[in-house]
């Protein structure tokens, strides 16, 4: 059985776009932000050194299945201060359409530096 658990999993990986695999990529949230900025929260930020990086992102989860499958490429703008940063990464409206199916809602995603 752990075989045949294993052969899936491979199989599923080789299915998608671009493979990002488990070890290599980070898991965090995300939610929609009203201007064309892209503010990371503190984990990520690494004291400014973030800004101008560019990430893979991929929905990997969330309320009512909102991904919509495929992958993205963002750029670190701005850094998402205190405690009212809701996520992770706060992505643009467009970009956000571009993963999940609704606005309006927190997504899980994997997210790697490109």
């Amino acid at each position: 059985m752990q075989t045949f658990l294993k052969i899936l999993f491979l199989v599923c990986l080789c299915c998608t776009d671009v493979i990002i695999l488990p070890a290599l990529a980070d898991v965090g949230t995300a939610k929609a932000y009203p201007s064309p900025y892209l503010p990371v929260s503190e984990g990520l930020w690494d004291n400014g050194g973030a800004c101008g990086r560019q990430y893979r992102v991929r929905c990997i989860s969330g309320p009512s299945h909102p991904c919509k499958g495929g992958n993205i490429v963002v750029q670190v703008v701005d850094h998402c201060r205190g405690t009212s940063c809701p996520a992770s990464m706060a992505l643009s409206i467009k970009a956000f359409r571009a993963l999940s199916r609704f606005t309006t809602v927190q997504i899980n995603i994997e997210f790697m530096q490109v």
